[in-house]
């Protein structure tokens, strides 16, 4: 305890986010009071701007300032293929690799029982709605390998399938520059399972 009821505040606020530990969100409240009055100011308004103006694409759900985010205004992008994600950190991500040109889809989260968290309260009704109309052939699960990443993936798979669409999984496998020796059974299974001619 600081004794500093505003300075309490700030690291109960920081606690809150994921991630961020006790110790963290110390770390971060004391910098914030370390930036002169201009900085803070500067700080505070781009949460508070960040907050009014980003919202969700009215397509694929990422984070975007206009209606439609620019990957789905890119008249460039294959319509045939939408890559499933959990957050709009995972497009970023492929977008970086700047190999996949298809569509999106971000749920906002992955069905986890423990916390409460259910297909309803992500956006499988909006997937499911891009497909009703035949464009896209296949949608890619990448979804991470943890067990809710695992369960969201085949639960949407199950309801996809009887649209006729096919389901694809990403491939897990062995880091490029990793030692056999210390990868776990699970990915060195998977990387034997889902290995490809040379």
């Amino acid at each position: 305890m600081t004794g500093a009821a505003p300075l309490e505040n700030l690291i109960e606020q920081f606690a809150r986010l994921n991630g961020i530990g006790r110790k963290g969100a110390a770390r971060l409240a004391y910098q914030v009071l370390a930036m002169d009055k201009k900085q803070a100011d500067e700080f505070a308004k781009a949460i508070t701007e960040a907050h009014e103006k980003i919202h969700r694409c009215a397509i694929c759900q990422n984070f975007t300032v206009e209606e439609d985010c620019a990957i789905c205004r890119d008249p460039g992008r294959d319509r045939t293929t939408i890559c499933v994600v959990e957050s709009p950190r995972d497009v970023t991500a492929f977008e970086h690799t700047r190999e996949y040109k298809g569509m999106y889809h971000v749920l906002h989260g992955l069905i986890s029982p423990t916390e409460g968290i259910g297909a309803e309260q992500l956006s499988v009704q909006e997937l499911l709605a891009r497909l009703k109309d035949g464009t896209v052939t296949e949608v890619i699960m990448a979804t991470n390998p943890t067990v809710e990443g695992e369960a969201t993936a085949l639960y949407l798979a199950r309801l996809i399938k009887p649209l006729g669409v096919m389901t694809t999984r990403l491939a897990y496998g062995l880091p490029v520059g990793g030692n056999l020796e210390y990868v776990d059974d699970v990915t060195l299974y998977r990387a034997l399972s889902g290995r490809g001619e040379l």
